[in-house]
């Protein structure tokens, strides 16, 4: 499970999310006591330790994360976002690290490059930490972070305010499964997801493994909509004067993957574009370039306020996650343990009955046929409570034994978290068979009416925190800024 950190360093990190949330995102800081609220509850049913927090667990910073095949134009596009030439570009790849790029401070110095670590040991950052989850696949590769990841800074406003991922080409053949671990993480963590392929490429069935990965995933997600198809270097089709084509044939190549929806946002760049030969043409692929770029900087640019809804609406899918999928879960699983251990508790009685009758048969020790059975009861009463605390103690030992036995069992089988905030279900499954936990029937740990109508009571502050930010976003009523109607 997870590890967790002390209470003082959980309080240190969560004082820091608000003193961040203060000065960048100020209509999220009255979402943070929301969590606290469902923390408490979560760490009495098992699904939270002590000292963790879902407000740790969910990246509080807008997040875009630009993915793509080799030589896809993913350093150029974000060279030209930034206005900066941040990231290396090239026909063949030029970088096999994951870059997080920030805002740096202008007059702090020259753009910097930092290490991995300063992603894997920073709490601000959506990398926290993310050695240990390389660990879980490679062990001893989580000490290898700085192979994965880098940090570089840039005085440039336009990535003032949000956090900017560009990966490593993707060819899913080589990919360490570690690699893809992070590009998992990235996947969920991210507001916007960018995903870049190469228009001078045309036969999209080459690339079937890259769309499996980064299509294919996307299928049953409920933030879908984050995710844009990027035909990038579309002008190398100029000659030909089919870009129609060019993005029907990966129009098909996605639905092959399952995804009829998607669209695919047709650029390039000016800068690095081959000469167009026809001047009809060149404003045609412009104009095409234009409107889509409108649109993918559009959504680049209201990554802010869709991180505010997203906190929000992560806040409610875990509501709805535990109540619909692991609440029912965890109690499918403790009802097969109870039966397997009332089943094999029934079975112990038996034989220990059976074994004491034989016993006593095979000893003489039962009341002869003159006997009185009070006289004889009298007379064995120390050898009877002697046996009796023989039996209990076996019986006592052999239910402890056992119920323990069939709760390792069944935990070995249950994933050790679900979610993307990582819920601790064997945790909470073990807490329910431990020595506080009741063999009889009932709900779960922490689990009932009272905490329903707590969830519910949950699900309405969240509503009225959507509402505080459609006042902040959004007016109807056209009210805002008209003043004081007794002043008019």
């Amino acid at each position: 499970m997870p590890k967790t950190h002390s209470p003082k360093f959980l309080g240190k990190r969560l004082r820091s999310l608000e003193q961040h949330l203060r000065s960048e995102n100020p209509a999220l800081v009255e979402i943070l006591p929301t969590f606290y609220r469902l923390d408490k509850i979560l760490q009495k049913m098992g699904f939270l330790d002590g000292e963790a927090s879902l407000a740790t667990r969910i990246s509080w910073w807008p997040v875009i994360a630009v993915l793509g095949t080799f030589s896809s134009g993913k350093s150029t596009f974000i060279n030209g976002y930034i206005g900066d030439r941040l990231q290396e570009t090239g026909n063949q790849a030029v970088d096999d690290k994951f870059t997080v790029v920030c805002y740096r401070a202008p007059g702090t110095g020259k753009n910097l490059t930092l290490p991995g670590t300063a992603l894997d040991a920073d709490p601000r950052f959506p990398f926290f930490r993310i050695s240990r989850e390389i660990e879980k696949v490679h062990e001893g590769e989580g000490k290898h972070i700085e192979s994965y990841l880098q940090l570089k800074t840039t005085s440039q406003p336009a990535i003032r305010g949000k956090i900017l991922i560009d990966s490593p080409g993707f060819d899913a053949d080589d990919q360490r499964r570690s690699t893809l671990r992070i590009t998992d993480h990235i996947l969920n963590l991210s507001d916007l997801v960018l995903v870049f392929f190469d228009a001078r490429h045309p036969e999209p069935g080459a690339m079937q493994d890259t769309l499996k990965h980064l299509v294919t995933k996307t299928l049953h997600r409920t933030d879908s909509t984050k995710f844009l198809y990027i035909l990038n270097q579309i002008d190398t089709t100029a000659k030909e004067d089919n870009p129609e084509a060019v993005v029907g044939a990966w129009q098909r190549a996605i639905a092959q993957a399952g995804l009829t929806g998607g669209r695919f946002y047709a650029i390039y760049s000016d800068k690095a574009a081959v000469p167009f030969e026809d001047e009809t043409v060149r404003q045609r692929f412009q104009a095409k370039r234009d409107a889509d770029m409108d649109i993918i900087l559009g959504r680049m640019g209201e990554i802010e306020v869709q991180r505010a809804y997203r906190v929000v609406g992560v806040f409610e899918t875990v509501l709805n996650e535990i109540e619909g999928e692991y609440i029912p879960r965890l109690r499918a699983s403790i009802g097969v343990w109870r039966r397997r251990v009332l089943s094999g508790d029934a079975v112990a009685t038996v034989v220990l009955l059976a074994a004491t009758l034989a016993l006593v048969i095979g000893n003489g020790w039962l009341p002869g046929p003159g006997d009185s059975p009070l006289a004889w009861i009298s007379a064995r009463s120390e050898d009877i409570l002697v046996g009796l605390g023989i039996l209990v103690a076996l019986g006592g030992g052999f239910h402890f034994w056992l119920r323990g036995f069939i709760a390792r069992r069944i935990a070995a089988k249950l994933p050790e978290t679900v979610g993307n905030v990582e819920l601790e279900l064997r945790r909470a499954f073990l807490k329910n068979t431990g020595l506080g936990g009741s063999i009889l029937g009932g709900e779960p740990m922490g689990w009932g009416r009272r905490t329903a109508r707590r969830f519910q009571a949950l699900r309405e502050t969240a509503a009225l925190h959507v509402q505080r930010l459609n006042d902040c976003y959004a007016d109807p009523s056209g009210r805002q800024g008209e003043g004081d109607p007794d002043e008019r």
